[in-house]
């Protein structure tokens, strides 16, 4: 009775919250496969370890957290390893490059990448990790500051420290874009 109950209390908090991990990963990984392999870890993570989670509290940023900390897990196993190259995966992707139809992962990338404008994906993109971080979390997900603060294991003060920084950023490097798409755009941009 006990996995079941955990099981279904699993189901309710934490999957509901798929969709936006999984956007997460694909701004980490920048890679539609890698993305879900992320969140695939995450949630096994997750889920071995749900008894742990504290009922009543945030299950989101709880999921966000796992799933930083897994990303960074595993950046840090695969910048030790050096590159290797597959002979079998060579001749898939040369496979893949001569066959004229589009596989589900690259269109899948090109319809999530395509709802941001270029320009406004790239900047983003361009900022720093800490600040893409705040502006992921704030911005596209709308995490408190208390949340972010918690999912970063920093001070409140650092993330708005860091949102600012970083609006300022998109600020300058996007004033010419938003000029040309009719929004007005003021001479100092707080």
């Amino acid at each position: 009775m006990h996995d079941a109950a955990l099981k279904a209390d699993f189901e309710r908090e934490a999957v509901p919250h798929m969709d936006a991990l999984y956007n997460f990963a694909l701004r980490m990984t920048r890679d539609s496969d890698e993305a879900n392999d992320l969140l695939q870890e995450t949630y096994m993570r997750a889920y071995r370890f749900f008894d742990k989670f504290e009922q009543g509290t945030n299950c989101k940023a709880w999921l966000f957290r796992i799933m930083k900390n897994t990303f960074i897990n595993q950046y840090r196993k695969n910048a030790s390893q050096p590159d290797k190259v597959d002979y079998e995966d060579v001749e898939n992707f040369y496979e893949s490059v001569k066959a004229s139809s589009t596989d589900d992962a690259h269109l899948e990338k090109d319809i999530f990448d395509s709802l941001l404008d270029d320009e406004l994906n790239e900047a983003i993109e361009s900022l720093p990790d800490d600040f893409r971080t705040v502006v992921i979390l704030a911005d596209l997900e709308g995490f408190s500051y208390d949340e972010i603060a918690e999912f970063i294991d920093a001070p409140v003060g650092t993330v708005r420290s860091r949102l600012h920084r970083a609006r300022k950023t998109l600020y300058a490097a996007l004033k010419e874009y938003a000029s040309e798409r009719g929004f007005r755009v003021d001479a100092k941009g707080s």
